[in-house]
């Protein structure tokens, strides 16, 4: 039997490894989150990456770093808190809508277990994009 810790490392390296945009700008972004979740909240931060990551025509930016972000999020949810009833049909701008529904013990303990699980993909974005100057690094 599996913790729901090591399901969530699980996902998010899955995840980091397979992501589509630029893994520099990824990293930056997976740093940034979490404060951006606590200062802003949960659903506001949500469609801002929504926002971000949309053209000026509103079509969604696939490998956009934000959409990816949004993805990682989303998926995870769905997957995990199926007691809250997300529908797994529905695009992002459907699960805004979604979340700004939430009662409010489902949309904090969406917010929780979103907050824990980019901690694990801070983490794995961090030790798997390292740049260069990781490599120059002599440690003195």
């Amino acid at each position: 039997m599996r913790t729901l810790g090591q399901k969530r490392a699980e996902y998010a390296l899955e995840k980091v490894l397979t992501i589509s945009c630029d893994k520099k700008d990824f990293k930056s972004l997976s740093s940034g989150v979490p404060s951006m979740i606590l200062q802003n909240g949960f659903g506001q931060t949500m469609a801002f990456l929504v926002a971000k990551g949309t053209d000026k025509d509103m079509k969604i930016k696939e490998n956009d770093k934000h959409i990816v972000m949004f993805r990682i999020i989303k998926e995870w949810l769905i997957k995990e808190l199926s007691t809250v009833g997300f529908n797994k049909n529905n695009n992002e701008k459907e699960f805004i809508k979604e979340i700004s529904q939430l009662s409010q013990m489902d949309y904090l303990t969406a917010q929780k277990e979103t907050l824990a699980l980019l901690e694990w993909v801070k983490r794995y974005a961090n030790a798997w994009f390292s740049g260069e100057e990781s490599k120059n690094d002599t440690g003195s």
